[in-house]
């Protein structure tokens, strides 16, 4: 199974990064051909209106949205969580969103940059608690009855996993614990 990492703006290389700690090679995704070479995607952390704006300049949103609806497994993190939620606050009015898990997010709704903050979370499946770097994050503000909560904040949602679809609040390619690309990895069909 080949994961992708959309790569046309925010964290891309440092989700690159965490996968090749695991030994797995996970290329650029930045053009429709590209995507078609891929299992899966990762939609990273960055300006959610920005990335909305530059996936339909390049003929990504639509393919993307179709892979998606079929099945293909996403992980989103920070933006990618607005990418994947199936409502969003305080977006754009030209703002898309893929739909892909069954969630009411506020864009910012930690605050701005200098509202950032990390926390160490509990995380179900992991044995020891992760370091989570928040930064511009978006909040919560509703799930789904079968949006699976994997990790809380102060009572809020911040790690989700509704079927193909895995969203964070947070950015977890940011620190050198890869443990939450190896529990996506772990999620795909090919991994079971």
């Amino acid at each position: 199974m080949t994961i992708g990492v959309l790569a046309l703006q925010g964290a891309f290389a440092a989700h690159q990064q965490r996968f090749a700690d695991l030994g797995i090679d996970a290329p650029a995704v930045r053009t429709a051909q590209e995507l078609d070479g891929v299992d899966a995607l990762v939609i990273p952390g960055g300006e959610s209106t920005t990335m909305s704006h530059l996936m339909r300049t390049n003929q990504l949103f639509e393919p993307i949205a179709a892979r998606i609806a079929s099945g293909m497994p996403v992980f989103g993190t920070c933006a990618g969580m607005i990418m994947c939620a199936s409502d969003v606050l305080d977006g754009r009015p030209d703002q898309r969103s893929f739909g892909a898990a069954d969630l009411t997010v506020r864009r910012n709704g930690y605050g701005r940059q200098l509202a950032s903050f990390e926390v160490d979370l509990d995380v179900k499946g992991l044995d020891s608690s992760f370091h989570a770097v928040f930064i511009r994050a978006p909040l919560a503000e509703r799930v789904g009855p079968e949006v699976d909560v994997l990790a809380e904040h102060d009572g809020v949602p911040v790690l989700l996993r509704h079927g193909a679809c895995t969203v964070a609040s947070f950015h977890p390619e940011l620190t050198r614990d890869a443990r939450l690309h190896q529990l996506f990895v772990d999620s795909l069909p090919a991994s079971r």
